[in-house]
């Protein structure tokens, strides 16, 4: 039996205006897209609220806060992950790239020790993805961590047929990139991990070492694991014009949180997208000292939103775009339209017939968005 909803009376975010109208979903598809009122009964009057594609999240740690609330307390994972998917869901996200780490330091009898994971975490997500119990849709994005002891065997765990939709190559050694300030780093680290700072530049060291000689060999596997995946391959945290010319280099078209200004300019240059933190834009600043996204989005070198941390950031943060560029409809792009081009998610992101129907009605007051209803499929979620 064919099931048919009706929107009408909506302020309708298409891929370049808003227009006041109406809007049909049949069989978890979008049927049609009318400017006007709809009649018909049964129709879900908006009242003026907007309705947006459902947004699309690229890089979210939010399932491995789940899985580890605090430092050394681990969560069911079952649990840990249907927390995940319904906070995903509330926050106006029916499509997560799950971010997953991929090379740990095992050799380390001391603090500094993190454990192999990822496999396994991913084993679950996919069975509960497969098993119908989560509510939107679920993606795996491997962070490939280039300063670890076990990168290369872990990437050899996975193969095309995880569908594995980004790559990562994440290099956090000390003293560049995000941590060009060595005390920033301690402090994150200490701060985050609770570990002592004694001794800490001894852990400095022994992360460069590990850098030094293991670096090129894991940035080598990571770039060739994307191609075998058929991946999305990103780079992370450029600083440099020269580090993005690497990352280009290598097949990287997506950029991770540039953290300089020089950078995100490079990016643009090469066709780049250029991810920055939702965080980052709604609090005014990077919170490690970096570019703020604002400036980048007033130079035109915003592209992508990512909610990073914070998932009810993302409609926050394209609301705020949207004031800023006096465009709604350009800033719900960079957590819509745009994230679905450059993963290759042709099926969603936009208001058109044919298009999946992941949907999302917010009003605004006073500059917050109030999430009214969110739609996966056609089903509402939230």
């Amino acid at each position: 039996m064919t099931h048919e909803t009706i929107f009408t009376n909506a302020r309708l975010v298409l891929p370049k205006e808003v227009i006041c109208g109406s809007l049909v979903i049949r069989d978890g598809a979008i049927a049609a897209v009318e400017p006007g009122r709809s009649d018909a009964p049964g129709a879900i009057d908006c009242g003026g609220a907007f309705l947006a594609p459902g947004l699309i999240e690229l890089h979210t740690d939010n399932l491995e806060r789940h899985m580890q609330p605090r430092p050394r307390v681990d969560w069911p994972h079952d649990a840990a992950i249907v927390a995940h998917d319904r906070e995903m869901a509330g926050a106006g996200i029916t499509t997560v790239f799950d971010a997953i780490r991929v090379g740990s330091i095992v050799s380390d009898s001391g603090k500094r020790r993190y454990g192999k994971y990822a496999r396994a975490m991913a084993n679950e997500l996919l069975a509960m993805r497969n098993a119908g119990v989560l509510k939107i849709s679920h993606h795996i994005h491997l962070r490939a961590e280039i300063c670890s002891e076990t990168l290369a065997e872990e990437l050899d765990e996975f193969d095309e047929n995880d569908k594995i939709g980004i790559v990562s190559l994440m290099d956090h050694t000390p003293g560049q990139r995000q941590f060009r300030d060595l005390q920033q780093f301690e402090d994150y680290v200490c701060g985050k991990n609770g570990i002592s700072r004694e001794g800490f530049g001894e852990y400095i060291e022994f992360l460069r070492g590990l850098r030094e000689r293991l670096g090129t060999h894991h940035e080598n596997a990571t770039v060739a694991a994307a191609k075998r995946y058929g991946a999305t391959l990103a780079s992370h945290d450029d600083t440099t014009a020269q580090q993005v010319a690497h990352s280009h280099a290598h097949g990287a078209t997506l950029a991770e949180f540039p953290t300089t200004v020089e950078a995100a300019d490079a990016c643009h240059a090469k066709g780049m997208a250029t991810i920055m933190g939702a965080p980052n834009l709604v609090r005014g600043g990077s919170h490690s000292g970096n570019v703020a996204a604002a400036t980048l989005a007033e130079r035109g070198r915003l592209d992508i939103l990512s909610s990073d941390y914070v998932p009810a950031a993302l409609l926050q943060s394209a609301v705020q775009l949207g004031m800023l560029w006096q465009d709604m409809a350009a800033g719900v792009a960079t957590v819509t339209s745009t994230p679905a081009k450059y993963t290759g998610l042709s099926d969603r992101g936009i208001l058109a017939a044919g298009k999946r129907a992941d949907l999302l009605l917010f009003e605004i007051f006073e500059g917050t968005p109030l999430i009214n209803g969110v739609w996966c499929h056609g089903k509402r979620v939230s």
